[in-house]
């Protein structure tokens, strides 16, 4: 019995050592890409596709659904109501550092890679990083990338010049893409919409820190 502890102390030494290895692998990964990433996201300010660029009010509903502690969590957060298990910088990271990323043991090197990110730019670069690089969903040509070429694509106008309902559309696909159509009618996203204007508005909250759905926005039923 004693030596199977043993075996088992030291199999699970060695899963650490690997988990924090891979995640360090990341962490200077990300730092190594720093210098190309920082001048990629500076353009894209440049060019008006940053954080900013969305106007205030609008990226405040962004990051209220995507990100509510983006400002000042390190590149994980594990607390705040509805931050789930996926921040803006570990979801730019996803897309910067894998060529494919694969869920499970991929989420060490994503989270070491946010980390790094987190401590070579700023967050005005990791946003901007971040909406350049989004899935939208189909549009009316093909599969859409980057939150400023949807806009562009679907309504004719830069975010900053969309309702609130229209920005809200595009905020409402980012959890699932491919589960949405931003070009015809669709009960499901309508759903989705509406439980983000209802937190836009100060009406509601999530219910907890894995409520990414928004259940706690959910229209009650009289």
């Amino acid at each position: 019995m004693m030596q199977m502890l043993k075996y088992l102390g030291i199999g699970i030494a060695l899963l650490l050592i690997g988990v924090l290895g891979y995640g360090g692998k990341g962490y200077w990964d990300a730092r190594s890409d720093a210098e190309d990433l920082r001048a990629r996201a500076d353009k894209a300010i440049a060019q008006g596709r940053g954080g900013d660029s969305l106007g205030a009010a609008h990226r405040a509903i962004l990051l209220a659904v995507e990100d509510p502690n983006f400002s000042t969590h390190p590149g994980v957060d594990f607390s705040t109501p509805g931050a789930g298990l996926t921040t803006v910088t570990q979801s730019a990271a996803k897309r910067l550092a894998f060529e494919e990323f694969h869920p499970g043991i991929g989420k060490i090197r994503q989270t070491g890679y946010a980390l790094g990110l987190e401590s070579r730019l700023s967050k005005e670069q990791i946003l901007a990083l971040w909406l350049e690089t989004l899935e939208m969903g189909k549009g009316p040509n093909g599969w859409m990338v980057g939150f400023h070429s949807a806009s562009s694509a679907l309504y004719g106008r830069p975010p900053a010049e969309l309702t609130e309902a229209e920005f809200i559309r595009l905020v409402a696909v980012l959890i699932a893409p491919a589960s949405y159509d931003l070009v015809r009618s669709d009960a499901k996203l309508d759903e989705r919409v509406a439980r983000i204007q209802r937190l836009a508005a100060g009406a509601c909250a999530p219910a907890g820190f894995s409520d990414v759905w928004l259940e706690g926005c959910r229209q009650s039923t009289p």
